[in-house]
């Protein structure tokens, strides 16, 4: 049992259960099964040998996850959550795989969410272990198990159409501070979305490293955000956001997105400054980032379109991306192969095509390109090249996802003999029952 590392916040949320008078008391959550494979011929240092061939034990990754969790309303109009989240491998590492996508082979769970949220007029408090969703520190979802925070967050709407954000966070179970990552390992999230390669940019979640339960500080003393996001002008979203990360580094984010000025026309642009407080290597890291989708729904029911451009700072020092994991909130981001389009010096396009085509299965079609050029802390320039297609049906309370992923990156699938890469073929599966 694990009870010496509940947080004080979970600690605090059962507390108030066990005491305060609860009423509507609900259960929920999801059963997952994730499963990968691919064709790469050359692993990272420390994994098992590959072979090269798709559904091959050892190029091959798959787990189980039971997220449960448990909402109430408190006493004086506050509410509360709590939840857990399991993993297990249900023993396919005995015959199918070789890698899980969290943690190790080992049961592991711990809690994932432990919270007290009460509104005040217009405003809302909520505090303690808690999902994320800010432009620079945000809970990931690509992994069977995504990673939270211990924060204190403050929501006003007293301006109109108007959403005034203050958090304080404090920890979190992630790959560590702005500009880390973590040292490969033995399994598929060790080693971030890429089975078998060796990661350069941050593309690493290593949750499975810190215990996956074990919450560390946010930086180094913690970070604080406060972000303005409006929709006073009709068919337009504007926010802007500051960051603190204490000792470590300041930030701001802009953005704004249109849509049906022109019908069915979207348009967004985004900016991104990231600035380190480091006097030896005090270079600022920035990006911006455009993008056009066209909704077809009119001639062709259910058909989405988009196309957007994003670069760097040839002089950057970090990735413009979440501070508490791999990926990026720029709208170039790659469906799978994070850690490139926020990296120094890179300018990025993707093209995302959607199709929902009624009572059959929703489809997708992603194509995102990297070109990295030389910058004052770029010394080997790495390109990347990624095409997904993606199909996804519900059945009920079930939803199944199959994904086939085309990767071509000068950093993965390495002939240690030669130096040279060489792209190869991905499929996973994704199943998920929620309740």
């Amino acid at each position: 049992m694990k009870f010496a590392k509940l947080s004080l916040a979970a600690l605090m949320a059962l507390g108030v259960s066990a005491f305060a008078e609860v009423q509507n008391i609900k259960v929920s959550g999801d059963a997952k099964l994730y499963y990968g494979t691919n064709d790469a011929d050359f692993q990272a240092v420390g994994i098992r040998p590959a072979t090269g061939d798709l559904f091959s034990k050892n190029n091959s990754a798959g787990q189980a996850a039971l997220n449960l969790a448990v909402t109430a309303d408190l006493s004086e109009g506050a509410q509360g959550k709590v939840e857990w989240t399991i993993l297990n491998t249900l023993g396919l590492e005995n015959n199918l795989v070789s890698n899980v996508w969290e943690g190790g082979l080992e049961n592991q769970w711990w809690v994932s969410e432990a919270w007290i949220a009460k509104t005040f007029a217009n405003t809302t408090v909520k505090i303690g272990r808690q999902s994320l969703d800010t432009p620079l520190a945000f809970t990931e979802t690509w992994s069977i198990a995504r990673n939270t925070f211990d924060a204190a967050v403050v929501l006003n709407n007293d301006l109109p159409d108007t959403t005034l954000v203050a958090a304080w966070i404090g920890r979190g179970n992630n790959a560590g501070g702005i500009g880390t990552s973590s040292i490969p390992g033995l399994t598929w999230g060790n080693i971030g979305p890429n089975l078998g390669v060796a990661p350069t940019y941050g593309n690493v979640v290593n949750y499975a490293a810190n215990g996956m339960d074990s919450f560390g500080t946010f930086g180094t003393n913690g970070a604080y955000a406060l972000g303005v996001i409006n929709s006073s002008i009709e068919n337009v979203s504007l926010q802007a956001w500051y960051y603190d990360v204490q000792q470590i580094a300041r930030a701001y984010w802009l953005q704004a997105d249109v849509k049906n000025i022109v019908p069915n026309l979207m348009f967004g642009a985004q900016y991104a400054n990231i600035n380190p407080d480091n006097e030896i290597t005090p270079d600022e890291s920035s990006a911006w980032a455009v993008k056009l989708g066209y909704d077809f729904n009119d001639a062709v029911p259910g058909l989405k379109a988009c196309a957007s451009y994003s670069s760097t700072d040839d002089d950057g020092l970090v990735s413009v991306a979440n501070t508490a994991g791999t990926s990026s909130k720029l709208y170039t981001e790659a469906w799978w192969n994070y850690g490139y389009v926020g990296a120094p010096a890179t300018d990025a396009y993707n093209i995302t095509v959607k199709y929902d085509m009624k009572d059959i299965a929703e489809f997708g079609a992603y194509y995102t390109s990297t070109d990295q050029g030389t910058g004052k802390n770029v010394v080997t320039p790495v390109d990347m090249t990624e095409f997904t297609l993606t199909a996804t049906k519900s059945y009920g309370s079930l939803n199944a996802t199959l994904a086939y992923i085309y990767t071509d990156a000068d950093d993965q699938n390495i002939d240690p003999t030669t130096g040279n890469a060489d792209s190869f073929n991905t499929i996973q599966v994704y199943l998920t029952y929620n309740f």
